[in-house]
């Protein structure tokens, strides 16, 4: 007895030192610190009109776990999901529907479309998914070179283009929040008239992303949004302007955060999303910034 109690001792004591030193790629919380399980998690994004997936463009966990609710997303919507993403610009939109058409090769598909940098290793699955399974792809970002315009020359740029370009951004004259926080952060880190110029280079992205997210919805469908976490945190940015045609209810919010210990969501981190995913400090980037 005494031999099978040390045993037991010892077999308790390894499961512990085990347990202890387990090294999760990540967790997921919801905003008030919560651990939250990704099954419980999707069956509350089932319930979503909007659905907006805030990534660190270089992190590894943030693209897996796209294509993860995308496929999850599909195998309960099929025909109602719809997928759209900041990394393809809206004059792209006629590239990207004759590649799902098969009307142009992938190489042609890839020249023409100004994709990024870490196109092939991070958004090519999306976009491959989407296409075998036909689902719409849209391109919800504003072409960069009316962003550059905003930022060099001022918000009243834009009315200098020409009326068939208006069509790949958000209509102007567009409100812009400048008391919203992360809108603040902006001008606090850049100062003066630029400052304000990058604010509203920003904020027009953000206006042209709800825009199309808009535009490309119907009644039954369910739109699942690719984008940077800064343009969703705290549900501003895109959020800000669905609201003005959606109802909050129906927006959830995904980020991404890093941090050492991801035993719990530090301070800094809570509220920024309806479930923040945390991954390790030391996690493996995709690409080099």
């Amino acid at each position: 007895m005494k031999r099978i109690l040390a045993l037991s001792v010892l077999l308790i004591s390894f499961i512990s030192l085990a347990q202890n030193n387990d090294k999760p790629a990540y967790i997921i919380y919801d905003g008030d610190g919560k651990e939250i399980k990704y099954a419980k998690m999707l069956k509350d994004l089932n319930k979503a009109k909007v659905i907006l997936f805030g990534e660190f463009h270089d992190n590894p966990i943030s693209h897996w776990l796209q294509f993860e609710l995308t496929v999850d997303l599909y195998n309960s919507k099929r025909d109602h999901l719809v997928l759209g993403a900041e990394m393809f610009e809206a004059d792209n939109q006629l590239i990207i529907d004759e590649y799902f058409k098969d009307q142009i090769s992938a190489k042609s598909f890839q020249n023409e479309c100004r994709l990024w940098p870490n196109y092939n290793t991070d958004y090519k699955p999306l976009v491959e998914f989407a296409k075998a399974q036909k689902i719409p792809f849209i391109a919800t970002n504003i072409p960069r070179r009316y962003a550059s315009m905003v930022y060099k020359k001022g918000v009243e740029s834009l009315y200098s283009i020409d009326s068939n370009a208006r069509e790949y951004i958000a209509p102007v004259p567009f409100e812009v929040d400048t008391t919203l926080s992360q809108y603040q952060s902006l001008m606090h880190s850049m100062g003066g008239h630029g400052g304000m110029n990058f604010v509203y280079a920003q904020a027009i992205k953000d206006a042209t992303m709800a825009h199309f997210i808009v535009k490309n919805m119907d009644a039954n469908s369910v739109f699942l949004h690719y984008n940077g976490a800064y343009h969703s945190d705290y549900k501003q940015g895109i959020a800000h302007y669905l609201k003005k045609s959606i109802t909050s209810s129906n927006i959830r919010t995904i980020t991404t955060v890093t941090q050492e210990n991801l035993s719990e969501l530090s301070q800094e981190n809570r509220k920024k999303a309806d479930y923040i995913i945390v991954v390790p400090v030391t996690m493996t980037r995709t690409h080099s910034k």
